[in-house]
Order: structure tokens, then C-alpha cells, then sequence
């Protein structure tokens, strides 16, 4: 490989899922160089059409499709006909990787199972995403990462500011965008193993497994026997130093407690009240949060003083490590974000994206694709044909059999 390829070049992709977690698993593999082609049915992937739900936000480009399935070429099969598993059986044989989440009952039913495509290619490796996992009582149950990723590991259960009030609810791809890279994950390990052996396999990652993953400091707790409490509301912390407090303009920020003695050291000079230092109430740990209703009470009354910019520049001149609560509005040219990467220029993704968010992995000295627009539904249907080897007869063929689906 010379030093401008890059990592997954030449590496051939089917990626047959819907909406996230799959996707997001092959879009990785697209901007690292892998060809990845998305298999759509006749009635294309639902997720194209989400965000045309109430409630979700407008905006001229597919946002969700560039984040979610740009870099990718389209093909629009029928499955349920034997025209459309001939062709998605003869692109198998030249495939590295082939993704899907697709239900159990509906692999079968298509003829998508790892045992239906591993003797066409022993070399494939099969990424399997599911919502609970490829074993067990709930196996083949549909979900999605609000149900199974979110709702079922307790994450929904305890992020909620008020112990009373009602449980919080996820953003959409919240659990999705993690297990994807999850599974990415198992692929590169099963492309490694290929490497060694030459032998492919089949991996796979759930949303379940995922949340508890994202839950896993109180998920393990609770399997040591620990009662697992709610949280307080902020003006009851248990711990001054771990809360969220308001500034005079309405934002907030955040203190982390994950090293308490440096960060109290520091904390009052960065507010203004050294003295608070000698204050006998808030000398030590335990004294701290003996205290910590009257500790909070006093820091709501000094950070309402000023906005959030003085208090951003008290912060940093005393190290005191804070996280501003941002609107999802703030990234609009933020300036870290740019400059770290976690954004990068997308005009090759179309006119008007000025920006995109990068998957979050990057390898110095190996280059990522710029990013390309996502397909349009069978975009590219007739273009993969003609590379499979299918000529204008053997695709009128396909049509007049099904396997187009009716729209190509």
C-alpha cells in the first residue's frame, strides 16, 4: 500500500441494512476507501424518510443520509425474487464484507443468512446488527436504539434531572452511532483473522450489549449486588463539585469531581472567593459533601452573577476543568471542532454543506475520503450491473423477472 492510500482501499462492501447502526458501520468502511454499494428494496431504506417526522428538524440537504450513508454507491434489488438474490449472489462471490440487521425470519425468507452466502465466498465476512443480540428469548426482536439501547440499559432510567419526574428521552441515532462503530470494529478484527488464516466468518454487535456497554459503570455496580440510587435534583447533589450550574445569560456549564482535591484547590480562586479555601464547612472531602447543599447553594449565587464567557476565562486561567453545555446550534463554527476534525469541509458532499461530522477515528499518516453525497434510492443500479457483467439484454432480463423492483 503506498503512503497516499487509503487504509480500505479495494475492499468491497454490500451494505444491506436500514436506518443507522448497519450504515453506520459501512459509511466508516466508505471513508477509509472500501467501495461500499447499499442495497435498497423497491420501497427503499424508511430511514430516507425520517426526517420528515413531526418533531424532527428541516433543513435543505438530507442531513441524516450525509451523515449516515454518504460515500456510498446505490443499488436498488428485490430480494424476494429469484432475480434479485442472483445478482446480490454473484456480487457475494467478489465481496469482502457484507452488513445487514435485517430480521431473522426476513434473512431467511431472502436467503440472507450467514449459511445461505458463506459457501458462495468463504472469505466473506458477515456483519450481523440486532437489537438484542443473536441468542436468547428476545433474539429476532425488533428495536431500536431508543428501546434497546437506550430504554432497556437503565441509561433512560437515570438521566433525569428531577429523581421524581418523568424518564429522559434519547436523540435520534444516539445508541445507533456507537454500536455501529462496535460492529465496525468486529469487522476489522475479522479482516485481521483473515489476514492470518484466510479464512472469513461472521461477527456481530447489538444495541443492548452497546447500552449496557455505555451503562457499564452502574450495569457492573448492580451485578456486584450495589442498589444503584437515582439521582438527586442538582440543588440536592450529593456532591457540590459534580452539578451543573446557571449563568447570568441563561447557559450553563458543568464541574467534574473526577479528581475533587486538585479541581477544590483550584475552584475557589477561579470564582473569586479564595477564602472559601479555609472555610472549615468545605476543608475536606467528607466536610464537602456533608455540606454540599449549602456548597451549591453558594456557588448558584456567585456563577449567577456573571455570564458564561467571564466565568469560561476564569476557568481556564485557574485549570479548573468544566464543560460548557452547549446548544447543538453552537457547532456553527466552532472553532475546536474544525480544528480538531470532529467536523471537516463537506462541499464534495453537495452544494450547501459547507460542513459535515466525521466519523470519530482517525489513523495519522493514512488519509480519509473526502465525503461524497449519499445515493439517491438505485442511483447507481445500472452502473453495478454493467460492472457485474450484465448487459443491456441480461438487465432487461432482471427487470421483466423483479428483480429491479419496479422503479428501475
Amino acid at each position: 500500500m503506498n503512503d497516499d492510500a487509503m487504509i480500505l482501499d479495494g475492499i468491497k462492501v454490500l451494505d444491506v441494512a436500514s436506518f443507522i447502526a448497519g450504515p453506520v458501520a459501512t459509511t466508516v468502511m466508505a471513508d477509509f476507501g472500501a467501495q461500499v454499494i447499499k442495497v435498497e428494496p423497491p420501497a427503499g431504506d424508511g430511514y430516507r424518510h425520517l426526517a420528515s417526522l413531526a418533531g424532527m428538524p428541516q433543513a435543505p440537504e438530507p442531513f441524516h443520509m450525509l451523515v449516515d450513508n454518504r460515500s456510498k454507491r446505490g443499488l436498488c434489488l428485490d430480494l424476494a425474487t429469484a432475480a434479485g438474490r442472483e445478482v446480490l449472489y454473484g456480487l457475494v462471490k467478489d465481496t469482502d464484507v457484507l452488513v445487514t440487521n435485517y430480521m431473522p425470519h426476513v434473512r431467511e425468507k431472502l436467503g440472507l443468512r450467514y449459511e445461505d452466502l458463506a459457501p458462495l465466498n468463504p472469505a466473506l465476512i458477515y456483519g450481523s446488527m440486532s437489537a438484542y443480540g443473536e441468542r436468547g428469548p428476545e433474539a429476532g426482536q425488533t428495536g431500536f436504539d431508543t428501546t434497546a439501547y437506550w430504554a432497556r440499559s437503565g441509561l433512560m432510567d437515570l438521566v433525569r434531572p428531577d429523581p421524581d419526574g418523568d424518564p429522559a428521552r434519547s436523540m435520534p441515532g444516539m445508541g445507533d452511532h456507537p454500536t455501529g462503530v462496535a460492529l465496525l470494529s468486529a469487522i476489522l478484527l475479522a479482516l485481521y483473522r483473515r489476514e492470518r488464516t484466510g479464512k472469513g466468518g461472521m461477527v456481530h454487535s447489538s444495541l443492548l450489549a452497546n447500552g449496557y456497554w455505555s451503562n457499564a459503570y452502574m450495569a457492573q455496580a448492580a451485578l456486584c449486588g450495589a442498589a444503584i440510587p437515582q439521582r438527586p435534583r442538582r440543588e440536592k447533589a450529593a456532591n457540590a463539585l459534580s452539578n451543573y450550574y446557571c449563568c447570568k445569560d441563561g447557559r450553563w456549564f458543568v464541574l467534574t469531581a473526577a479528581n475533587e482535591a486538585k479541581e477544590w484547590s483550584r475552584l475557589p480562586g477561579a470564582l473569586g472567593h479564595p477564602e472559601w479555601a479555609d472555610d472549615p464547612r468545605f476543608a475536606t472531602q467528607e466536610t464537602r459533601q456533608q455540606n454540599a447543599t449549602a456548597l451549591t447553594a453558594l456557588l448558584d449565587g456567585v456563577v449567577a452573577q456573571r455570564d458564561l464567557e467571564h466565568w469560561r476565562a476564569a476557568f481556564r486561567e485557574y485549570q479548573v476543568t468544566v464543560g460548557i453545555v452547549a446548544k447543538t446550534e453552537d457547532i456553527h463554527g466552532n472553532e475546536q471542532a474544525i480544528a480538531s476534525g470532529a467536523v471537516m469541509p463537506g462541499g464534495s458532499a453537495g452544494a450547501g454543506v459547507d460542513y459535515i461530522i466525521d466519523s470519530p477515528l482517525w489513523v495519522e499518516g493514512s488519509p480519509k475520503r473526502a465525503p461524497l453525497p449519499p445515493p439517491e434510492h438505485g442511483e447507481h443500479t445500472l452502473e453495478i450491473l454493467a460492472e457485474a457483467g450484465y448487459d443491456e439484454a441480461a438487465i432487461a432480463d432482471l427487470r421483466a423477472r423483479g428483480g429491479l423492483g419496479p422503479r428501475q
